[in-house]
């Protein structure tokens, strides 16, 4: 059977104490000291983290709102040159239509202009060959063959005028 001794037991509780103070002292402090602060290193490590994931997020968020505002603006601009294209093109083609008017209309003066020398010209030759006409209707009596003759020789000469 077992016997109990109480100073057997008592220098075991001391022994058991100082053990228990001496473990507690150099190596369940450490041990936990260093688990909290290991526990500290993961917090901080979650809680950067965490700020990190907050900071790209609201990156993200402002690097989609340039791109968004970039497209936008190209957007804008592309409709712009559009437009500006478009005015440039209907005033060129505004400018060609009246530099093509005016061209006519100089084309019909200018053709104008050469018909009334043309008929001036005309005149005057026809003038000189009636004058040619009557000075030798004049000076000779034409019977009625060689005066018919006459003026059908006139009028191919007019003929050949025009």
């Amino acid at each position: 059977m077992i016997s109990f001794t109480w100073g057997t037991i008592l220098a075991q509780l001391v022994i058991f104490i100082i053990l228990m103070l001496l473990v507690s002292k150099y190596a369940l402090r450490p041990l936990l000291d260093t688990m909290k602060k290991r526990q500290d290193y993961i917090d901080n490590q979650i809680i950067t983290a965490e700020k990190s994931r907050q900071e790209a997020e609201e990156l993200l968020a402002e690097q989609k709102a340039l791109l968004k505002q970039a497209q936008t603006e190209a957007k804008e601009l592309i409709e712009r040159a559009k437009a500006q294209k478009e005015k440039e093109a209907e005033k060129i083609i505004l400018e060609a239509k009246e530099q093509a008017e005016r061209m006519i209309q100089e084309a019909k003066l200018e053709i104008e202009r050469e018909r009334e020398k043309a008929i001036a010209a005309l005149r005057d030759e026809v003038g000189a060959l009636t004058v040619q006409l009557a000075s030798k209707l004049l000076e000779k009596e034409l019977d009625e063959k060689g005066q018919s003759k006459l003026v059908d020789r006139y009028f191919e000469q007019v003929g050949r005028l025009q």
